[in-house]
């Protein structure tokens, strides 16, 4: 019998991302990383996603102030091992340490294009609601 598989995470999924951003932030925020690169930028890692088997764990970063986000990922990915290594403390309860990957967090552009398309005139036109239909 085969068992129906979901896209969506579960419980333990969403749980275990949680303590590893939690983890690499506190490991970002006490400066352990010497890269020039990751040591000037204020780095704020909005999702972490762990796949079903929880060893592999993409954290979803946005480098702020920094205009080229490809150079502080390629940092960010250059030291991923040594990121992996310094979460065991803090992750004492998992069987086997999550890799690391770090990702561009478009998600915020996202909401931009958004928002800029919710406040464009034509669109603001349509959802007033003071505005008669009779033409």
């Amino acid at each position: 019998m085969t068992r129906a598989t979901s896209s969506a995470p579960n419980q333990r999924m969403l749980r275990i991302a949680e303590q590893v951003r939690a983890a690499i932030t506190q490991v970002l925020q006490r400066g352990d990383v010497r890269d020039p690169v990751i040591e000037k930028t204020l780095i704020a890692i909005s999702e972490v996603r762990m796949s079903p088997d929880l060893k592999i764990a993409t954290a979803f970063v946005t480098p702020l102030g920094v205009s080229d986000h490809a150079e502080v990922i390629e940092a960010l990915n250059k030291h991923a091992k040594y990121i992996r290594g310094r979460l065991g403390p803090q992750l004492r309860q998992l069987k086997y340490m999550p890799e690391v990957r770090f990702r561009d967090d478009t998600s915020f552009d996202n909401y931009k294009k958004i928002d800029a398309l919710l406040r464009s005139p034509e669109v603001s036109r349509d959802l007033d609601p003071n505005t008669d239909d009779e033409e």
